[in-house]
């Protein structure tokens, strides 16, 4: 088991208003899972994410990684676990553009203290599997979005983590493109990876092996 929440709730406060995110949420993550989230804008999908790869924490109830409880542990805690053990995907690439696609891939490998010898190794491999080893000497500007997107997968999995979180990974994206970036999550589950995804994409979400949808902070099914 690599998540367990039981009764995990946030709460946002101003001097005013008082918002519910996360309502008594209890939620478990098996390796090898694939898992779309889906539901409404504004029913805590992204607030559930950002808690789930410990960059956000909750208000109350318990969170599990990796059999460990995470509520409480420091911020530099839960960012050696985050560098650790988890890849990311989002909407908007996030790429850095003065960076090349090989120098991209290959920064979560130098804030892991990865041997240079190796991180030339691992990131030409990982290029190779996504199709991309062609454009290693490209900036981003000089890529389609596809190809973005491809890249941001390669950096996501080449520190070979235990998780992938994917937040909309095809928001951006036509449907040609978008269709090519769940063929490669969809691959990348099946040699083993587990995935977390938000999508709001019915077409996206078929490609997982598990649904699960939220409403008003709470899940309604899955």
């Amino acid at each position: 088991m690599i998540i367990q929440t039981e009764k995990l709730a946030k709460v946002f406060r101003t001097t005013e208003v008082e918002t519910t995110a996360l309502n008594d949420l209890s939620i478990q993550v098996d390796a090898g899972e694939f898992i779309a989230l889906m539901g409404p804008s504004g029913c805590g999908k992204s607030t559930l994410l950002h808690i789930l790869g410990l960059i956000d924490v909750p208000t109350s109830g318990s969170y599990r990684f990796l059999g460990e409880e995470v509520v409480g542990c420091s911020v530099a805690e839960l960012a050696r676990l985050r560098k650790a053990n988890l890849g990311f995907i989002f909407q908007s690439f996030n790429l850095i553009d003065e960076l090349t696609v090989f120098e991209n891939v290959e920064l979560p490998l130098k804030y892991n203290d990865v041997p240079a010898i190796e991180r030339k190794q691992r990131v030409e491999a990982v290029l190779e599997k996504m199709n991309v080893a062609h454009r290693r000497n490209h900036f981003p500007v000089q890529l389609s979005g596809g190809q973005q997107q491809r890249v941001a997968v390669a950096r996501a999995v080449v520190t070979a983590p235990r998780m992938i979180l994917a937040d909309e990974p095809t928001g951006n994206l036509d449907s040609e493109h978008g269709e090519d970036v769940m063929k490669v999550l969809h691959k990348l589950n099946e040699e083993g990876s587990t995935i977390f995804m938000v999508t709001h994409s019915q077409r996206d979400a078929a490609y997982s092996k598990r649904l699960i949808r939220m409403f008003d902070g709470r899940i309604t099914q899955g």
